[in-house]
């Protein structure tokens, strides 16, 4: 049944189906049409996908740690110590190595605030 809303013909929608074809079935870039392939990473692109802000990494500066921290913890989950921190950063499914990183920290330490944990998890890395 056609309606009248359509904006392509039958024809160029079955042409346009044709022309993806190869890629909807590879499932990876075609080298037939280089114009569609996704753009590759520049060597200055930051590394989001592999979160590169890991207490202990080359770069993580208390900034960075801090955003780590700020975007896997709420307020209500301080004043805590490392285990507990560690288990609230689990229930939140952070990043493992931050969790790593956390659980590491000493366990009779305490910390009221995010800035002290970031301030630790710096100097322990």
């Amino acid at each position: 049944m056609q309606r009248g809303s359509d904006r392509l013909s039958v024809h160029r929608d079955d042409e346009m189906k044709h022309e993806l074809q190869g890629l909807l079935r590879s499932g990876r870039p075609t080298h037939a049409e280089e114009w569609n392939d996704p753009e590759p990473a520049a060597d200055d692109d930051p590394e989001v996908w592999s979160d590169p802000v890991a207490p202990g990494q080359v770069g993580a500066s208390l900034e960075t740690v801090r955003l780590a921290l700020a975007r896997n913890l709420n307020r209500h989950a301080f004043p805590a110590d490392a285990g507990e921190l560690a288990r609230a950063l689990r229930r939140n499914n952070a990043p493992g190595r931050l969790i790593d990183a956390v659980a590491a920290l000493p366990r009779s330490e305490r910390y009221e605030n995010l800035q002290q944990a970031a301030e630790a998890l710096v100097g322990n890395g």
